[in-house]
């Protein structure tokens, strides 16, 4: 039993779907269960979508919607003929949503919406995958997966999940040789869809892997495998051929955008090798990330945009100490935001957090009744893992630094340009 995983970019078009179907054929007789992201750009699409419902924009939401339903319809014409294809329900599922308004909180509609983008790749690779011969069991993640109502960054039922792929989706592999899921969503008691965290898919793919003691989970990327830096920044971004676990956990805490923080876990706890590899040339051998320790690792550097520093300080001059400090996480807690860099002084507490500005807004009206709460925004947040001077002097070069901590293997500094 192998798990696979594909991200938007393997399926944004009729022709990367049949390389797909290319790489599937390859592994002949193989027990495949395969998670599907959304195709392309439409889960950035389909926040729009939730954005223009939320503000009362019901015409702007339903005809942002409907250009998504017809590019669905014409990738699935194109690959299968049909016109009118056999999933044709998911849309109505949004569509009733759509015509109501909202009474709840944003992060309940945005699950509800953006779920549908995973519903939707899937049903469509599923049933080109049966007419071109590669059969197949589609599977709505939704049955199987349970969680909190923690919307957006829906913490799992390991022992409910556990409990359905045990009675439901083992099974189907005494009839079939490959499932077709999606990652990234799953489904509340209340029958309500949740989101597990943006790039949740891998992390589907390795709770899935745990509960079916795969013997591997393969993420497929447009990259040769890890690389030490985003390649579409850093022209001179280099090839690791083998991570550790340990290694990929402090990258995606970092904010690398290799591997889904909470990914590793499930398949450390199990030994379950995971190997990063490349949709566009399937014969190129990847990353292979297992619990193998790895040395010799060149700087491995992190960028994260669209920074905003929260500056908290005491209104009355006296030591924040720890019980300033933990009120601060009480309200981080409440508030569901997680600071990306944390620096405690005597009387000012320094924090840098993801621009989403309605969270940003809450945190610092909530921290003004215990600190005078300084926001500065537009800044940038570079992370250096086995850093050396010259790699920091030029990544820093002609840029304002606002904060700076580090430690031995790992340096993160707060700018600002000029």
């Amino acid at each position: 039993m192998k798990v696979f995983k594909f991200g938007g970019a393997s399926i944004n078009s009729t022709e990367r779907i049949e390389n797909v179907a290319k790489i599937i054929r390859s592994f002949p007789g193989e027990k495949l269960l395969i998670i599907i992201s959304a195709m392309g750009k439409v889960t950035n699409a389909l926040e729009m979508v939730a954005g223009e419902f939320y503000k009362g924009n019901k015409e702007q939401a339903l005809a942002l919607f409907n250009e998504l339903k017809k590019e669905h319809l014409n990738v699935a014409a194109q690959l299968t003929g049909d016109t009118m294809p056999p999933f044709n329900d998911l849309f109505t599922e949004v569509e009733w949503l759509l015509h109501d308004k909202p009474v709840r909180e944003y992060d309940y509609y945005y699950d509800q919406i953006v779920c549908i983008g995973e519903l939707l790749s899937t049903a469509i690779v599923s049933h080109y995958f049966n007419q071109c011969g590669i059969k197949n069991q589609w599977i709505d993640v939704r049955d199987i997966v349970r969680t909190d109502d923690n919307f957006r960054d829906a913490g799992i039922d390991w022992n409910y999940t556990q409990a359905k792929v045990n009675d439901e989706v083992a099974p189907m592999f005494q009839h079939t040789d490959i499932v077709i899921t999606q990652g990234f969503i799953g489904c509340t008691d209340e029958n309500e869809s949740t989101t597990l965290g943006r790039e949740g898919s891998d992390y589907t793919a390795a709770i899935f892997a745990n509960m079916l003691n795969a013997e591997s989970q393969t993420i497929w990327k447009d990259v040769e495998g890890v690389m030490n830096a985003d390649p579409k920044k850093f022209t001179d971004a280099v090839f690791i051929s083998e991570l550790s676990y340990t290694e990929v956990i402090e990258m995606a805490y970092y904010g690398a955008q290799v591997i889904h923080p909470k990914t590793i876990k499930p398949l450390q706890n199990k030994g379950i090798p995971l190997h990063v590899k490349c949709f566009l040339n399937a014969a190129l051998q990847g990353t292979v990330i297992s619990n193998q320790p790895v040395h010799n690792l060149p700087p491995i550097i992190v960028v994260k945009q669209e920074q905003v520093l929260l500056q908290f300080s005491s209104k009355d001059f006296s030591f924040i100490g720890e019980k300033g400090v933990g009120k601060l996480y009480d309200l981080f807690a409440d508030i569901k935001i997680r600071p990306n860099l944390m620096q405690s002084g005597a009387i000012t507490v320094l924090c840098s957090l993801d621009d989403r500005p309605e969270r940003i807004e809450k945190l610092a009206l909530a921290a003004s009744e215990l600190f005078d709460v300084q926001v500065e925004k537009n800044l940038t947040l570079l992370t250096v893992r086995h850093y050396n001077d010259a790699i920091v002097e030029k990544l820093t070069a002609g840029r304002q630094q606002v904060l700076s901590q580090k430690t031995i293997e790992t340096i993160q500094v707060v700018m600002k340009e000029g």
